[in-house]
């Protein structure tokens, strides 16, 4: 289930008005109204990017008298975060390896002679072949 709660998180946060929408709840709680004055797009559309966002569990409404503010539920970006930082760990610890091989390279490398890019010098260039030269 947090694998699918997963999916529905960054399937949401795809759009780029819905990221907008969640950073402005990260500042402070609103409603569809506030938010929807930000926005070149009519209440009822900004209440469907939020109704996208509240089904993967990343923003949920509350009644506060006649308001019923947005705020955002920090479970699932927490949930997000970590699933995140399991693969920057495995990244972080591959690069680790490849900066140890690389440095032990160039160890190897510093106590033999450096060879020429084109290979050893000590081979004969390239032959002609006198029938096809003219």
């Amino acid at each position: 289930m947090a694998v699918d709660q997963l999916s529905r998180a960054f399937v949401a946060l795809g759009d780029p008005t819905r990221r907008d929408i969640v950073a402005r709840l990260s500042v402070r709680d609103a409603t569809v109204g506030e938010l929807a004055e930000s926005y070149a797009m009519s209440m009822q559309a900004v209440s469907k990017h939020l109704k996208v966002l509240e089904e993967a569990g990343l923003v949920s409404r509350s009644r506060d008298g006649q308001r019923r503010p947005c705020h955002l539920e920090p479970q699932v970006f927490d949930l997000m975060t970590s699933w995140i930082e399991q693969y920057r760990r495995q990244a972080e610890e591959r690069f680790g390896r490849l900066d140890a091989l690389l440095a032990d390279m160039a160890v190897t490398e510093g106590d033999s002679e450096p060879t020429p890019p084109n290979g050893p010098t000590d081979e004969p260039g390239p032959r002609s072949d006198p029938d096809t030269d003219s």
